[in-house]
């Protein structure tokens, strides 16, 4: 979305396309962009017959995908990663329209590994050992323009939050994380002896965890001082209003040094590849991070953390200052840039 707004400033007319039944079918139009969907899912890398008729349909909708990029006359396809960009990649490649390719994590993905060589650039997130030749680049990774510009006095207002308190965001994925989700609510909202009482929290659970955590929250001794929201469109508001933030190491992490504002994070360990745990590292070599594990995440472990760090306004300040430096500001203009140089 950052990178199409960058493209049609410049003029250029964008497009997308997805996969039916996923976020994008609502949010792309929600932006005013169009997209086509196509019938494709990802691969279940521990079900061999399910990522079977996951290859299949990524192989047939190959076709598709070359009738819609003819259909809307496409000049350059820029792939994200995922299923949905192999597909499309694919089908740009078979009819020979210049292909950018963008990867949000520390290594590549499986479309991207697939897809690289036939990529006019690939735009990195983070520098990847072996991946230093022409073709590659390093941008950082995209933000939403709301990230760095949201206004923390009206985020604040939104959530009730004094300006002088102290401040934690919790946050998983798009669909919440289940370890982080039951180890922050008996922390800050159900610990008697102490809790949220000294902070606000604010926590985006995810949809599957939501009503488990509202029921919890509804009998926490702390309950008052904790904004529970189930999903957030743009992490703007939410990082505005918050002094730290407790999250996986997933590709937000960039809007949260966008934001400059300092993590603990608990890489998903399932992750492919262990990717998550590249992530947390980039940002605790910078100073901008503490990591925990997730085997090692409970309620008492992590009072203790935050408490600490709330506790030492050197450090926060000074992880603060690591987070913003972080920040890749420029990333979708960069990449926007790649885009169109592709085209002449």
């Amino acid at each position: 979305m950052a990178v199409a707004a960058e493209l049609r400033a410049s003029g250029a007319e964008v497009s997308f396309l997805g996969a039916r039944g996923k976020v994008e079918a609502e949010l792309v139009p929600g932006a005013g962009y169009e997209i086509d969907l196509l019938d494709v899912r990802g691969i279940d890398r521990h079900n061999p017959l399910r990522a079977a008729v996951a290859v299949g349909k990524a192989v047939g909708a190959v076709g598709t995908a070359r009738r819609i990029l003819r259909k809307r006359e496409a000049d350059v396809v820029l792939g994200g990663g995922g299923y949905v960009a192999g597909t499309v990649g694919m089908a740009a490649v078979l009819s020979r329209i210049p292909l950018v390719l963008t990867e949000a994590d520390s290594h590549l993905g499986l479309a991207n590994r697939l897809l690289a060589g036939r990529a006019r650039r690939v735009c990195l997130s983070f520098a990847i050992a072996g991946r230093e030749g022409e073709r590659y680049l390093l941008t950082g990774r995209p933000v939403p323009d709301g990230v760095p510009r949201a206004d923390r006095a009206r985020a604040r207002a939104r959530f009730g939050i004094p300006a002088d308190a102290r401040c934690l965001l919790v946050m998983g994925g798009s669909q919440g994380a289940r370890s982080i989700n039951l180890a922050a609510v008996e922390a800050f909202a159900e610990d008697e002896d102490g809790g949220a009482r000294d902070f606000h929290v604010i926590h985006l659970s995810g949809e599957r965890d939501h009503d488990e955590i509202a029921r919890r929250l509804a009998s926490a001794p702390h309950a008052e001082r904790y904004a529970l929201i189930a999903y957030e469109p743009g992490l703007g508001e939410v990082l505005a209003a918050c002094d730290l933030v407790l999250a996986r190491s997933g590709g937000s992490i960039f809007e949260v040094t966008a934001a400059g504002k300092p993590a603990i994070l608990v890489p998903y360990p399932h992750a492919t590849a262990d990717h998550q745990r590249g992530n947390a590292a980039w940002m605790a070599e910078g100073g901008a991070a503490e990591v925990v594990d997730d085997a090692e995440l409970n309620a008492a472990a992590l009072s203790e953390r935050v408490a600490a760090l709330f506790a030492d306004e050197t450090r926060l300040a000074e992880m603060s200052r690591a987070s913003a430096a972080l920040a890749r500001p420029d990333a979708a203009r960069r990449i926007a840039d790649e885009v169109l140089a592709a085209v002449s």
